[in-house]
């Protein structure tokens, strides 16, 4: 079925490499790449700047990477729920209701963030600079879980990456936090952090799982 391969036919392979002599490539390499890339980059204006009020130094990362978590654990919700759809289709042996479990806590944190950018004075409809980079690195993700051919060990995979980067997010947030001196957010983070933990067991479990089944179908045709 795969038809993409060219080294196993290698008449093929030739055949398709006339058309080179037909065409004339465009001259250059990475390197010539790479120069336009830094001048672009050194007219570029940054992603996105903090909303009022202006803060500086700790604080200021801070608000900016809580917009981020907030941003992600909105994704993270979408992505369960996406996830939620394959598996049943599939009759996958997942339960259904650690997926629920596991969407619904990832909502909590959501309303968690939400809550710790408020008492903080911040908005938390701004979109921070690393909210907005957190936005579009869930979009390759959230495309994987909503396509339609996606296997559920493929969909997994997508949601253990999302996991892993989740934790240490949650860490990095910890240690801003306790740098900022608000221990009572502190206490509430490692809760969430907690949690997150647990996700991240139970997913690289059903990954793992799901991965062995597939590879011993195929073996087995």
């Amino acid at each position: 079925m795969n038809q993409t391969g060219i080294v196993i036919a290698p008449e093929f392979a030739n055949k398709m490499m006339e058309n080179t002599d037909l065409t004339k490539p465009p001259r250059g390499d990475e390197q010539a790449l790479a120069k336009v890339r830094m001048e672009y980059g050194k007219e570029a204006d940054p992603v996105g700047t903090l909303p009022d009020p202006q803060l500086t130094g700790v604080k200021a990362v801070l608000m900016d990477k809580l917009g981020e978590r907030l941003a992600f654990e909105r994704t993270g919700t979408r992505l369960y729920d996406a996830l939620i759809a394959p598996v049943q289709a599939a009759k996958s042996d997942i339960p259904a209701k650690d997926l629920q479990h596991i969407r619904d806590e990832e909502h909590v944190h959501f309303a968690l963030v939400g809550a710790a950018i408020q008492s903080l004075g911040g908005d938390p409809t701004a979109q921070t600079p690393a909210a907005d980079v957190t936005g579009v690195e869930g979009m390759g993700l959230m495309q994987v879980l909503t396509d339609p051919s996606t296997t559920v060990a493929q969909a997994l995979h997508a949601i253990l990456v999302a996991e892993l980067a989740d934790n240490e997010a949650w860490e990095e947030l910890i240690e801003l936090t306790e740098q900022a001196g608000n221990e009572d957010l502190v206490a509430r983070f490692e809760k969430a952090r907690d949690e997150e933990m647990e996700h991240l067991e139970k997913v690289r479990a059903w990954y793992k799982e799901a991965t062995l089944k597939g590879k011993e179908a195929t073996l087995n045709g």
